[in-house]
């Protein structure tokens, strides 16, 4: 039978081992683990399910008689100085494992002082979970910031989710909790078992920093070793910079992942990264896409959210496989010469109790006041940017995706949310800023910060906003007082112009101006033109069903928008699905309708928006100054009457001029344009072709200029324009 310690003051205190038995205890290394005590080697450890413990020194075990009645903490003395490992012993049954309270720190004192000042730009090399060997024992070092707890723990099937077994190490004043576990491997689930700073106990929490998850809804942290992925992509990483570049053909698939294609033999799942890697690649790549855009991948509790509200921020969801799968992805569409954009969420958080709000009893990430921490619209919490670890946690995030996993861009979700405190809030629900107004410094900062970052960090990537207002610069440089994005949607020049061709074109001429009014602030910002998912659901209709008339008018219609979208100013941006004209809304519980590929006039708008694509990058005056107005001039932007507009486009090089025509009526329209030089103008491309589905009305392959002035155009031609239809010339020789 087990005797209990006839002096226990030498070796521990009564009350340090209540306070570890109750689970109380906030400096657990001082008490547990070795410790020379009157020149011997004493060694405490805590069990709560063993009746006796022992050490186990070459063999041979060294009894730990327990301190006290009813503790379940024990003490002896261990000869020696070498490696020891525990024993326990309950009910005829004994278990070893290795006392993770013999393992020294493992965050240095750089990393420390940094994480400290709120500077560290990569806190996932320090802090999560990482697979790791210390002094000949593989296990996992976790460590999290949660600077108001009184304990953390680390808990997990390894230890019955008993947050009394693993406390954890806190690091002075940085509020950085760490323990190396031995044993524990990649696979395993864990969770932070926190006591708040009025000794409260906290919902278990997800690692903020962690790598991995389980599958929804079990929402634990996996342990994940994201080292020693390979990547051969070198090549690309190297070229890239001119791939995002302003004078870049940029022409962006926005997907989905959960609902672009589904595998119906297998419960209708969704593809995996590694499937994606050959079909999505593939087929953007034959499509003629430059960029896939991926709605966020970060972890997130809710499918309905489309991963908006992820709770992971440095999980690649699951949903679809592992971190090194996710990088076959990238590395995929890497070797097919096309950029990965990811879309990320900086400006707000899910309030579910696994997550970051009051993370550690306190309002640590958010806002405590719901004035600036509770979004109205979404009923999520909103981080706090003017608090140093909060800006670094995020910033860091942004250079963690570029780092790790190649992302050639982040599509930053929601920026308007973040640029102003009234946004979406009435008088008296908001706080104004220290001048009294409406902007958000902190976010501003904050955001202009991690631009700066990430392009010093990663030349060659691109950022871009989803910024629905018309706030100043935003994809200008932070040293010249912009917002220091690469990109900006234009969102203005999509809603007119929805606004537009949705009406009957008997009326279009009454609303002319909303086709032409873009090109008023088209260069106000490096744009991207985007027919996003947030224009095919809720209510919104299809793209295919947007469009007015009867079945031909609506197909016609909507090829004579996606030709006036391209030869338009601005990179481009299209949601999966809207490329074969799918009618019904999205909906991310199934798949496509790629059975309407079948329909000759589905399969013809896919082959206009391959060759839209095509022609775009092939010839520079389609895309070489899409932000620069030297590559734009107006043939004709006034003749309301017959729905025509026609433009120039140029690449400010010696490649050839391209006119661009558009016939917004269902009327054949035989017509004059002055064109910029006499010869010959070959018909690149005509939206009412057969092989799209049109009618195949045109010009013969061509149009011939005469030197003969015609409206500021020193030449003329005259052009057949079909029924609601794009066509877009290209200057021959």
């Amino acid at each position: 039978m087990t005797g209990y310690l006839r002096n226990p003051a030498p070796s521990i205190d009564r009350k340090d081992a209540e306070a570890l038995q109750q689970g109380r205890h906030g400096d657990p290394f001082a008490v547990l683990g070795p410790h020379e005590v009157e020149g011997r080697r004493m060694v405490r450890a805590l069990d709560p399910g063993a009746e006796a413990m022992f050490a186990v020194v070459d063999g041979t075990e060294h009894e730990l008689a327990r301190v006290a009645e009813g503790l379940m903490v024990f003490a002896g003395e261990v000869p020696g100085d070498g490696r020891y490992w525990l024993r326990g012993k309950a009910g005829g049954k004994s278990w070893d494992f290795e006392d993770a309270y013999r393992f020294g720190p493992v965050i240095g004192e750089m990393d420390e002082y940094l994480l400290g000042e709120g500077t560290h730009q990569r806190i996932w090399t320090v802090l999560g979970a990482h697979v790791m060997e210390r002094e000949g024992q593989g296990g996992t070092h976790f460590a999290v910031w949660a600077p108001n707890a009184q304990r953390v723990s680390v808990v997990g099937g390894f230890n019955h989710w008993d947050g009394r077994r693993h406390p954890m190490r806190k690091r002075g004043a940085t509020g950085v909790w760490e323990i190396f576990v031995p044993r524990v491997e990649e696979g395993e689930a864990y969770k932070y078992e926190i006591l708040g700073p009025g000794g409260e106990l906290q919902p278990l929490k997800s690692d903020p920093v962690g790598f991995g998850s389980q599958h929804p809804p079990l929402n634990a942290s996996i342990v994940r070793d994201i080292r020693g992925y390979g990547w051969t992509d070198g090549k690309w990483m190297a070229e890239r910079d001119g791939r995002n570049g302003r004078t870049a053909p940029i022409s962006v698939y926005e997907v989905h992942l959960g609902s672009w294609k589904r595998v119906a033999q297998e419960g209708n799942r969704p593809i995996s990264y590694k499937e994606a890697a050959k079909v999505l690649v593939d087929y953007a790549h034959d499509m003629g896409f430059t960029h896939l855009e991926l709605l966020p991948v970060s972890e997130f509790p809710f499918d309905g959210s489309w991963g908006y509200q992820p709770v992971g921020l440095f999980a690649p969801t699951i949903r679809f496989g592992p971190p090194h799968e996710f990088r076959d992805l990238v590395e995929a569409a890497h070797q097919k010469g096309m950029g990965v954009i990811l879309d990320w969420v900086p400006g707000h958080f899910p309030a579910d109790t696994h997550g970051l709000g009051r993370f550690d009893g306190t309002h640590l990430y958010e806002h405590a006041d719901p004035r600036e921490g509770f979004h109205q619209d979404w009923n999520t919490l909103i981080y706090n940017y003017g608090r140093v670890e909060v800006k670094n946690f995020l910033t860091s995030n942004a250079l963690y995706w570029l780092e790790e996993y190649h992302v050639d861009g982040l599509r930053v979700d929601a920026v308007a949310s973040m640029l102003y405190r009234d946004y979406s809030r009435k008088d008296g629900e908001w706080v104004p800023n220290k001048d009294g107004g409406r902007e958000n410094y902190e976010a501003i900062d904050f955001l202009r910060g991690v631009n700066t970052v990430a392009y010093a960090e990663h030349p060659g990537i691109v950022t871009v906003a989803e910024e629905s207002t018309s706030f100043p610069q935003v994809s200008r440089p932070v040293d010249g007082g912009g917002l220091g994005f690469g990109y900006k949607w234009n969102m203005g020049w999509m809603n007119d112009t929805l606004r537009y061709v949705q009406k009957d074109p008997i009326y279009r001429k009454f609303d002319h101006h909303l086709m032409t009014f873009g090109m008023h602030y088209a260069y106000s910002e490096n744009f991207i033109l985007p027919i996003s998912h947030d224009e095919v659901v809720h209510g919104k209709g299809s793209m295919l069903n947007k469009m007015p008339g009867g079945e031909w008018e609506k197909f016609a219609n909507l090829r004579a928008y996606y030709g006036f979208m391209w030869g338009h100013p601005g990179k481009k941006l299209l949601f999966m699905g809207c490329e074969f004209a799918q009618p019904s809304e999205w909906n991310h519980n199934t798949q496509l309708s790629w059975n309407l590929l079948d329909d000759a006039r589905h399969a013809g708008m896919q082959r206009l928006v391959r060759d839209l694509n095509t022609l775009y990058r092939a010839e520079p005056a389609l895309h070489a100054l899409d932000c620069d107005p030297a590559g734009f001039q107006w043939i004709e932007a006034n003749d309301a009457e017959a729905s025509v507009f026609a433009w120039i486009r140029r690449s400010g090089g010696p490649d050839p001029e391209a006119v661009v025509a558009c016939n917004f009526t269902p009327v054949e329209r035989p017509y004059t344009l002055g064109m910029p030089q006499a010869g010959r103008w070959r018909e690149a491309l005509n939206s009412d072709a057969e092989i799209y589905g049109g009618a195949g009305r045109g010009n013969m392959g061509g149009v011939t200029a005469e030197e003969t002035p015609h409206k500021g155009q020193p030449a003329q031609a005259r052009v057949l324009l079909p029924p609601l239809s794009t066509v877009i010339f290209v200057k021959e020789g």
